[in-house]
């Protein structure tokens, strides 16, 4: 994917808006004392600026294609969750986009991690698709089970910390993998959820709790290293994305350029 890539920071050098694309698999806490249903958010857009809301699954003449896979993995054994997702519109500050949401039954302790495979998404600037398998951990009362857990997913990250059980000011570590094998040198986007989640209202907050002092601030840019693994150290508490860029072996969709990428988001809590 190495075009598309090349294509991407040519765009980003003609528009300041053209962040990073980042699907999110939100619920406001990871890291629950007992079990309880969660509500769960299902959002393709721009984490830290907030300037655009994508239509999940839009293909090129319009459409809106449905999502391929949404499941959840709780000691070892798999559930579909597709069956449970319904339509909504999310509205962004700048924009609406369609979205999904769905509700789970998180009681049993240990660690549920959600995956959700969408379908590709066309990125008319580009003239090419994107496709992020995206991962998000919730664990009740601390009884750690599946959150290391590699699952076989064509483009996945595979954290090497808890990813609900991290300090603000420590590290998140995790190994870029495609098709199961790990990716020397990956390219990864770092974004932080810079905005409250009303899961009410389907909409972001009003305020950012940050404010980037240059463009290159708002989407972060690590690489792995020979072996793919990667270490961030993680400065402020709350939602942070990772997602490593045409790491998936499938590189066409409708006879165009697919990024196939693998995505993770933990959350860091404050000490006090």
């Amino acid at each position: 994917m190495k075009k598309f890539l090349i294509s991407s920071v040519a765009v980003l050098a003609l528009s300041t808006a053209a962040f990073g694309h980042f699907q999110m698999v939100y619920t406001p806490e990871s890291a629950l004392e007992k079990g309880s249903e969660i509500p769960l958010k299902l959002v393709f857009n721009h984490p830290f600026a907030d300037e655009h809301t994508m239509d999940m699954g839009l293909d090129a003449k319009g459409k809106i294609k449905p999502v391929e896979e949404f499941f959840v993995v709780h000691k070892e054994k798999k559930t579909d969750l597709k069956k449970n997702l319904k339509k909504i519109t999310f509205k962004g500050n700048s924009n609406s986009g369609k979205g999904f949401e769905s509700k789970y039954a998180a009681k049993k302790l240990g660690d549920h991690v959600f995956v959700l495979v969408p379908a590709p998404y066309y990125e008319k600037n580009e003239d090419a698709y994107i496709q992020q398998i995206t991962k998000m951990v919730v664990n009740v009362a601390g009884a750690p089970t599946d959150w290391d857990a590699e699952l076989g997913l064509k483009a996945e990250i595979v954290p090497l910390t808890k990813p609900y059980s991290i300090w603000a000011g420590s590290t998140f570590s995790g190994i870029v993998k495609g098709n199961g094998k790990p990716v020397p040198f990956a390219e990864i986007e770092v974004e932080y959820l810079n905005w409250d989640v009303d899961v009410e209202k389907n909409e972001m907050g009003k305020t950012p709790h940050a404010t980037a002092p240059q463009d290159s601030f708002v989407t972060l840019t690590i690489k792995a290293d020979q072996d793919g693994k990667f270490t961030f150290g993680i400065p402020k508490a709350g939602w942070w994305g990772f997602a490593a860029l045409g790491v998936g072996p499938d590189d066409k969709h409708d006879g165009k350029e697919l990024s196939q990428d693998a995505v993770i988001w933990v959350q860091a809590k404050d000490m006090k």
